[in-house]
């Protein structure tokens, strides 16, 4: 290459779009390790009138930007992403459709620390120091969450779920390869099935070393409960009705870390976070069994080490249950900024995943 052609390179590294290409923004971010794209221009306008509807809409229409977005070559099977939308009423910031590689979740914590965090970074809101309240709308429900700055910096995020539940404690399910497995079914925002590995005889651990097994275990155990489980019911909304992942519950591998969680959801995907929603759906299994009062928190640790602290904030009735209302905290980081390009002319313009 000649000192010509570089100095060429260096005057021409705006790229000049093409009409016919899409032209999607985002910001990535991760939380705990867990990554989010958070997708803040370009993408087509949704029609509807609450986030459930907008996500019906995305679901029937741009499913194909989903996987353009979050599967290879621009993204990978862990990818997770967001798509930011109105509110439901006035009194909401804005609204936000979770996307995975197998569709659209309901609830997820990492992403609400994770957009609060950005919404104060771009000064979506009026700043202070101190808590700024911030209210998202969610598929499951209105989230609250309050982003700690000091001397302008933020420097941690803690959420309100919604009204989180014990469907049922200690039951059992029958896994073809594994064999009977004790699990608790609770919702945080989605439902999941909750297993302790101190309950169980599993030939695997909570590390990175078990990372296939893991998923092997996780996505059998979902789908076996799936199967034989039928009190998959949220008490509102049938879109709400379905079991997430299973998340695996074991000793902590640090000192003041009182557990560990390794959460598979979605098609096989690992958290790498400890699951906000996960932690959520634990702080009722926890009072549900007296295991935590309220002033009394938990560390709760994923497989990277990275840790959320869950805590109990209230109860109240929610239709026929018993509910918390559970508090997550946690730290979330901007990682990159990006002007993706979806060619209409590329054959793998919609992705495609290797696993």
């Amino acid at each position: 290459m000649s000192s010509s052609t570089y100095q060429k390179i260096l005057k021409k590294i705006v790229l000049k779009p093409k009409e016919e290409w899409l032209q999607i923004k985002t910001i990535d971010m991760h939380t705990g390790g867990e990554p989010l794209r958070v997708i803040i221009s370009g993408f087509p306008e949704l029609k509807g009138n609450s986030v459930l509807e907008y996500r019906r809409y995305c679901m029937n229409n741009y499913d194909h930007l989903r996987t353009s977005l979050l599967f290879e070559p621009r993204g990978h099977a862990d990818m997770y992403g967001c798509v930011l939308v109105p509110p439901n009423d006035d009194d909401g910031d804005f609204g936000v459709l979770f996307i995975h590689n197998e569709g659209y979740s309901t609830m997820c914590g990492h992403a609400i620390i994770a957009l609060s965090t950005l919404a104060v970074e771009m000064e979506w809101i009026k700043v202070k120091e101190g808590d700024n309240v911030i209210k998202i709308d969610a598929p499951c429900g209105r989230i609250t969450s309050y982003v700690k700055v000091k001397n302008e910096k933020v420097t941690g995020v803690r959420f309100h779920c919604v009204p989180s539940f014990v469907v049922g404690l200690d039951r059992k399910v029958l896994v073809k390869e594994i064999g009977e497995v004790i699990y608790d079914l609770a919702y945080g925002g989605a439902f999941y099935a909750y297993v302790d590995m101190t309950k169980n005889n599993l030939d695997f651990d909570l590390t990175s070393d078990s990372y296939k097994m893991l998923i092997s275990a996780g996505m059998d155990i979902k789908h076996a409960v799936i199967e034989q489980d039928k009190s998959i019911l949220h008490p509102f909304e049938e879109d709400l009705s379905f079991l997430y992942g299973t998340i695996f519950i074991g000793d902590s591998l640090h000192k003041n870390v009182d557990s560990r969680n390794v959460c598979v959801f979605a098609e096989g995907e690992v958290d790498r976070c400890p699951t906000g929603s996960g932690v959520s759906g634990r702080m009722a299994i926890h009072k549900a069994r007296n295991e935590i009062d309220y002033g009394e928190t938990m560390a709760i640790e994923s497989i990277t080490d990275s840790i959320f602290i869950g805590s109990v904030f209230s109860e109240e009735d929610y239709g026929s249950y018993k509910a918390v209302i559970p508090q997550v905290e946690g730290t979330a980081y901007i990682t990159g900024m990006h002007t993706f390009i979806i060619d209409p002319d590329d054959p793998m313009k919609n992705g495609f995943i290797l696993r």
